[in-house]
């Protein structure tokens, strides 16, 4: 088994390359063919619930797949839409739903709201996205959630959306050394300390989300007991991994610091 360091490298490292394998998988090609042939001729909510590929592939693609048995709870994200500050979706903590509702938005658009590209092309490069990081979760689930980091980070702004998803805090408490009773204590004691360790407003920036990332690799490993006698080098100039010796002491002592080198 290759680190996840490596093994998230790969394949972040020629994203595009990544995601066309996918598309071409004979499931996903085949799912998505017909997505793309129906999807415009869905013109309610009733059509969009009632034929289940379309409904699923959608869910899939916005990360709702374990949701997908709920339509009455989704029909009433959809119905609502998010307008409204007082819609459904918009009162609940986790913003998929809010995205959901943006991309299939009969609540302003009625008829016409599966014209848009961000239903059309936009959904399909979602879900190919997420079969991505579902493929590679199958064989090491350290790399799908560095791959749902890398994908959220430049829309994370605060602790609060680290903390209402349950990935993306994962990802932050291991990249951090935290223990696990630190999800039990107090929320806005959490927010404080991981603000203090995170420099938000540098998500956007790939590098700084790189350092971060692989810090969280290197003690997702640790903590889950991969071979570490070596690790491979992130730097690959030339498309040949080097590797490097780093003991645990080192990998330990990574939690103390706070990103940015201060």
């Amino acid at each position: 088994m290759i680190s996840t360091l490596l093994q998230y490298q790969l394949v972040s490292s020629n994203i595009d390359r990544s995601l066309e394998i996918v598309a071409q998988e004979p499931t996903v090609e085949r799912e998505t063919a017909y997505y793309l042939e129906n999807i415009e001729n869905i013109d309610s909510i009733d059509d969009f619930l009632e034929d289940d590929r379309i409904f699923a592939f959608a869910m899939k693609a916005h990360g709702l797949e374990e949701m997908t048995y709920a339509k009455a709870f989704m029909r009433k994200v959809l119905e609502e839409g998010v307008d409204e500050n007082t819609a459904f979706a918009n009162q609940l903590a986790d913003d998929r739903y809010v995205n959901f509702a943006e991309t299939f938005n009969f609540a302003r658009y009625g008829d016409t709201a599966t014209v848009f590209s961000k239903a059309q092309e936009g959904t399909v490069e979602n879900y190919a996205r997420q079969t991505l990081e579902e493929n590679e979760g199958e064989s090491n689930a350290g790399v799908r959630l560095a791959l749902y980091f890398s994908r959220k980070a430049a829309d994370i702004s605060t602790a609060y959306d680290v903390l209402a998803d349950q990935a993306l805090a994962e990802t932050v408490y291991t990249a951090l050394g935290l223990p696990d009773e630190f999800a039990m204590s107090d929320i806005d004691k959490q927010a404080e300390y991981i603000s203090e360790k995170i420099d938000f407003e540098q998500l956007g920036d790939p590098e700084y989300v790189d350092e971060l990332l692989q810090r969280f690799a290197a003690l997702y490993d640790l903590e889950n007991g991969t071979n570490l006698d070596t690790v491979p080098n992130l730097q690959i100039s030339n498309g040949t991994p080097t590797t490097i010796s780093i003991g645990e002491s080192l990998l330990a002592s990574i939690q103390s610091l706070k990103l940015g080198g201060s």
